[in-house]
């Protein structure tokens, strides 16, 4: 990831600049026995399978990855030219970590992975990416997931 001091003058402004916005609170609630979890990735990397429709510049929506989804399927579509992809070449865990929820499900440590995971695109403003995320918070119900591990890239 590049550092702000590594910017010029006028691009660090610019960023520095950039409104941070503002959400309502959200009530606590207490977590599921992790034991017993059904548990989701959510990651922001931009992921999608190469027969999915690549990312666009500021799309909000997101791609359903399976779980049993070939790693040399995926395809990065992430926008930034500041972001190193040096690690999710390497090690496709690093952005969706589903041999290690495998490992965690086999050890007990939680309950089980979910059968569909998801990805966002990184690097989008948020407001618009609300009402995919509730359309999705949906579908998680309805796959029985009570837990979810949010990725971001």
């Amino acid at each position: 990831m590049v550092r702000l001091e590594q910017y010029d003058e006028h691009e660090r402004a610019h960023l520095l600049g950039l409104p941070c916005p503002r959400f309502p609170d959200t009530p606590y609630v207490t977590g599921v026995n992790p034991q017993r979890a059904r548990v989701a990735i959510v990651s922001t990397a931009g992921l999608h399978r190469r027969s999915d429709r690549p990312f666009g510049l500021g799309e909000a929506g997101y791609r359903v990855l399976p779980a049993e989804v070939d790693p040399a399927d995926l395809l990065m579509s992430h926008v930034s030219t500041n972001f190193d992809r040096t690690g999710y070449q390497m090690d496709i865990n690093l952005v969706l970590p589903l041999d290690r929820l495998r490992e965690l499900a086999a050890r007990g440590t939680i309950g089980s992975v979910a059968d569909f995971h998801y990805s966002f695109m990184g690097a989008t403003e948020p407001g618009p990416m609300e009402q995919p995320a509730r359309s999705l918070a949906a579908i998680l119900k309805g796959d029985r997931v009570d837990c979810i591990l949010l990725v971001p890239v």
